[in-house]
């Protein structure tokens, strides 16, 4: 088993997501994070799908993916062919801030920020991969928190975006 990242480039339409995600379930596979988000191109979107599993099952899942109607093209890319990043918020009551300077060493420490100061509570801000937001994550649960929550992975490929040339492609297709 290996970690890969599915790009899949859609158009817009209504239970689309749904038929993607029923092509894991079928499977009996675990979907470990999930994005949707518009694209470089207008009216194609992309969802992001990360899976453990063989090479030879991403490709056929990609195909089949690429089966369903309004599905462009689906990509699938191994980590180092990759950038990534995940976005992680946690709410951490203020009154452990206020008790000394603990949770200040470690929003800098872990790189986070501080996006909020209510009363009775702070939210931290965390980008980077998922056992960095975990570390943080880790290290809050020991002097309290109320909630954590972490995105789905955003990612972009390191070879030029594919889904132009395989666009081009079909249009030299057409002219032809």
């Amino acid at each position: 088993m290996q970690e890969f990242t599915i790009s899949i480039f859609v158009e817009n339409k209504v239970g689309l997501l749904n038929r993607v995600v029923s092509i894991f379930t079928r499977r009996h596979l675990n979907i470990e994070s999930l994005n949707t988000s518009e694209s470089s191109m207008k009216d194609i979107y992309r969802i992001i799908i990360v899976v453990n599993v063989t090479e030879e099952l991403v490709k056929k899942l990609c195909a089949q993916i690429e089966r369903q109607v309004d599905v462009l093209k689906a990509f699938y890319y191994n980590p180092t062919e990759i950038v990534y990043q995940e976005i992680a918020l946690y709410k951490v009551p203020t009154e452990i801030f206020i008790a000394g300077d603990t949770v200040e060493k470690l929003v800098r420490s872990h790189n986070a920020r501080i996006l909020s100061i209510e009363t009775k509570y702070i939210v931290i801000e965390k980008t980077g991969h998922k056992e960095a937001t975990n570390a943080l994550l880790r290290d809050l649960e020991q002097i309290g928190i109320y909630e954590f929550v972490r995105s789905g992975r955003v990612a972009i490929s390191k070879p030029l975006e594919q889904l132009n040339k395989y666009l081009q492609s079909l249009e030299i297709q057409k002219a032809h």
